[in-house]
């Protein structure tokens, strides 16, 4: 029962000002059902289902579970989908911006309505991939929401002076924030340095790719970070895992004191590290310190995970099943927490409210969660992806006298759910 790729609508840039949308019938995570009307971009009611009338295009959602949309907060579009390319994978701008674009709409068909990408600038590539990314940005808008994080390899000592000089172009080329992995430079204390002062100079948040593992350089990043007025996020931090309960639970209080997020990995690694079997961050340890923790995808079918899918329904799945989160909760650092962490608005499925919305075919969150096959993507107040499977049953005696369930087709989707 695969699910099918999203075909999102033609897009016309000025409609999603003015366009307006009624979501009929819709079951809400309190078991409410409601009908939700939208325009310019956000919620402009929410009334019992049937209540809310407008000369508006409708969409049926009777079945499907109203949710406020996930967010990717650690993707690697541009190294995305390599994992069966045969020869060398080509880094062209071309190519990068196929790349990104492709599993930037694989991510929306998931119901990721925004998206961070963390980008490497250097080496071989230099500013190409950053460039092929921010040309993807643009093309996506009214889509999906991409912002790219500029990923350097070397930025201490006369080998990163290079390194430094294009993390600055980077920003001024319209990279969103700065970042990188400071377990890889010789110099990791200066590697964070580095980025806390371009982010300094530029008012831009930190986004670091760190496996956590050494307390001392961990306690080091926090309190550097806590000085800095912009947003830092770390991640996906796998090696606080390995260490003894309390000296992880002291290493947890210091990012939490300094303000800094935790983006974790539990659907496995991503390259930005350059390392396999790293771990996923103790969660619910993060949690219990107080530090804000969001899921991310991390590799998407490239050499760090082939089989990635980069869906924010599986990572709420696996914090759920292997985590001992709720499903409450699981779900919520997928979406409310993953946009916190982005510094994007609130949602919710109220009025004022942006109008990023997930309709997934189920009545409670954790049945959403365990079978996610049909979904319905509204960002800005249109829909934009729909992915749509049916499960059927052969007419045996046996399948008739249990009155098996079966998903049919439901109207003013677009197809079957």
């Amino acid at each position: 029962m695969p699910d099918s790729q999203p075909q999102p609508p033609h897009h016309d840039g000025a409609a999603e000002d003015t366009a307006s949308l009624l979501l009929c019938g819709a079951t809400l995570v309190d078991g409410r059902t409601v009908d939700v009307r939208l325009g310019r971009g956000r919620i402009e009611a929410v009334g019992t289902a049937g209540s809310l009338t407008a000369h508006t295009a409708r969409v049926d959602l009777s079945g499907y579970l109203l949710l406020p949309a996930p967010a990717e907060p650690h993707a690697h579009s541009d190294t995305a989908l390599t994992a069966d390319v045969d020869g060398p994978v080509g880094y062209e701008v071309q190519d990068v911006q196929r790349r990104t674009t492709e599993a930037a709409l694989l991510q929306l068909g998931h119901g990721a309505t925004a998206l961070r990408s963390h980008v490497r600038i250097g080496d071989v590539q230099g500013l190409g991939a950053m460039e092929a990314a921010l040309q993807a940005r643009r093309s996506l808008r009214g889509l999906t929401d991409l912002t790219t994080v500029a990923v350097p390899r070397l930025l201490t000592g006369i080998a990163g002076a290079d390194g430094l000089a294009m993390l600055r172009d980077a920003v001024k080329m319209g990279a969103s924030m700065v970042g990188g992995c400071p377990d890889l430079d010789p110099d990791p204390t200066g590697y964070v340095e580095a980025v806390l002062e371009v982010a300094a100079e530029h008012g831009c948040p930190v986004d670091l790719h760190t496996d956590g593992a050494d307390p001392a350089r961990l306690a080091r990043l926090a309190a550097m970070a806590g000085g800095l007025r912009s947003v830092v996020t770390v991640g996906p931090c796998g090696g606080l895992g390995r260490m003894p309960a309390a000296v992880a639970a002291r290493a947890a209080e210091g990012l939490a004191a300094a303000g800094v997020s935790v983006v974790c990995l539990p659907q496995g690694d991503c390259g930005g590290l350059e390392r396999r079997g790293s771990g996923t961050a103790p969660v619910r340890l993060l949690r219990a310190a107080g530090v804000r923790v969001a899921a991310g995808s991390g590799a998407l079918r490239d050499l760090a995970n082939p089989v990635g899918r980069g869906d924010p329904l599986e990572a709420a799945y696996l914090l759920a099943a292997q985590h001992g989160l709720d499903a409450d909760g699981a779900y919520a650092a997928v979406s409310s927490v993953a946009r916190e962490s982005m510094g994007l608005p609130e949602v919710r499925v109220e009025a004022g409210f942006p109008a990023e919305l997930l309709a997934v075919r189920g009545t409670r969150l954790s049945g959403v969660l365990s079978l996610a096959y049909s979904r319905i993507v509204v960002h800005r107040g249109r829909v934009v992806a729909r992915t749509s499977a049916v499960r059927e049953y052969c007419d045996s005696a046996v399948a008739v006298a249990l009155d098996l369930p079966r998903q049919g087709r439901v109207k003013g989707v677009g197809g079957t759910a």
